[in-house]
């Protein structure tokens, strides 16, 4: 249960606020669909898009065992933030 708990919060927060949600608030600003309608439509694509992440992982964890993941991973997201906070301060 633990585990299932921490990548509810970790996919949670990881798309908490990022272009995803924000397209989805523009959709449903618009006012062109019942919000019914875009809440399945963009719930839908997010399912989608998270299958096709589980049948991916699960086929490189076959062929990939020695690869530290998370260590890229987490290395990847300091990354992408370092060059935000840099683009932050650029004024860009």
């Amino acid at each position: 249960m633990n585990d299932l708990l921490a990548m509810f919060v970790t996919v949670f927060l990881a798309e908490f606020g990022d272009k995803t949600q924000l397209a989805t608030v523009l959709f449903a600003s618009e006012r062109k669909m019942p919000p019914l309608m875009v809440f399945a439509a963009c719930g839908g694509a997010l399912l989608l898009s998270a299958a096709i992440a589980t049948f991916f992982g699960t086929i490189a964890s076959r062929y990939l065992a020695g690869v530290p993941f998370k260590l890229i991973a987490g290395i990847g997201f300091i990354l992408i933030g370092a060059w935000t906070v840099m683009q932050y301060y650029r004024g860009a």
